[in-house]
């Protein structure tokens, strides 16, 4: 079997990573879970008598998992894939988070009209009927939905023998922090340091601003050559197997917008301000991604008044916020707005769009 730190190390050689101390500090925690599954009988889940039986595997067979974390940039979903590539079974998944917890909320919908009393139960079971091992990118909870039927989710797969890799850019502690009846979460944190290794991922750097350092970072003007560099620098910044929309509950009400991997985030102008959105959609935004991409700027005047004030508003909440803006457009900043009402206005703007295209922007 072929350990992560050995996997972690020919790409190194191969010029594919960077070495990083930080990395490499973490690889042991990360070589003990593949280890730990290479140990675990097959048949506790995965095998079909695990399935037909439902056998939990006694607590000393179980591979512990891992809770890494750390902030964005830092590699923790790379590290994740190699866990992946390592582990020695077939019976393996690796998902978004949220995308996972969309699929949970769909199966216990269906499970309710099927007139099940536990709901969570069968649809955790499915779950750990097809995988020994669950790899989650990016785990944030900020649904209260979620947050109430996880813990009690979780609890059924470690007691099926399911190992869970899991990233976030929170320490457990932050997960759902200051959430409605927070206190009922709680036993979650307590489960996951009970039964997942939690190790920081604490690299002083962000090898996502690396790429960006001194990089263009607006692409004019519109045409196959701007997609094409916003492509490239998508897929330069995100390591995410899927990139699921970006999804926002704002007063209530949910948003759905565009592709995101680790806080990193992409949409088009009119999926952000085609829409009837508000300062506190922006502001939601603006707290949830640390690089949002824009595809697709128009030139702004009279015609789209509407769509250039919401693009206003925007570029205001992800200013504050030190967000790092990447963007295709039909002009640069000053050429955007030149007639019509709102145009004096836009200057302002303009200036903050020049001032966010430096090389050392960003939170």
């Amino acid at each position: 079997m072929t350990s992560v730190s050995e996997l972690y190390e020919a790409r190194v050689r191969a010029g594919a990573l960077e070495g990083d101390p930080a990395q490499r500090g973490v690889l042991p925690a990360l070589d003990r879970v593949t280890a730990g599954l290479a140990a675990a009988p097959a048949a506790a889940n995965g095998g079909w008598l695990g399935r037909f039986f439902g056998t939990p595997a006694p607590a000393a067979e179980r591979a512990r998992g891992l809770y890494l974390w750390g902030g964005v940039g830092r590699g923790k979903s790379m590290l994740m894939d190699l866990v992946m590539e390592a582990a020695p079974l077939r019976e393996k998944r690796r998902v978004h988070f949220h995308a996972f917890m969309q699929e949970i909320q769909a199966g216990l919908n269906e499970a309710r009209r099927a007139g099940a009393q536990d709901a969570v139960r069968p649809v955790a079971e499915r779950v750990a009927a097809e995988a020994r091992l669950l790899c989650f990118d990016e785990m944030q909870i900020t649904d209260i939905a979620d947050a109430m039927i996880v813990g009690r989710l979780f609890q059924i797969l470690f007691e099926k023998g399911v190992t869970v890799v899991t990233t976030s850019n929170r320490v457990p502690e932050d997960l759902y922090k200051n959430g409605l009846n927070r206190e009922l979460f709680l036993p979650f944190i307590a489960l996951i340091r009970e039964r997942m290794e939690v190790v920081e991922l604490a690299s002083p750097r962000d090898h996502r601003q690396d790429r960006l350092h001194g990089g263009q970072v607006w692409f004019t003007p519109l045409g196959a050559d701007a997609e094409r560099a916003m492509d490239r620098l998508w897929a330069d910044l995100t390591d995410c197997a899927e990139t699921p929309p970006l999804e926002l509950e704002v007063h209530g009400r949910r948003l759905s917008l565009g592709a995101v991997c680790e806080r990193v985030a992409r949409a088009s102008f009119w999926e952000l301000c085609g829409r009837p959105l508000g300062p506190a959609d922006f502001l939601a935004v603006a707290e949830a991604v640390d690089v949002l991409l824009i595809d697709a700027i128009p030139r702004l005047s009279a015609a789209n008044f509407n769509e250039a004030r919401r693009f206003v508003t925007l570029i205001d909440a992800l200013y504050e916020a030190k967000v790092r803006l990447i963007a295709s457009a039909a002009d640069r900043p000053a050429s955007l707005y030149v007639e019509g009402e709102g145009a004096f206005e836009f200057e302002r703007t303009a200036s903050r769009l020049m001032e966010m295209q430096a090389a050392d922007w960003g939170r």
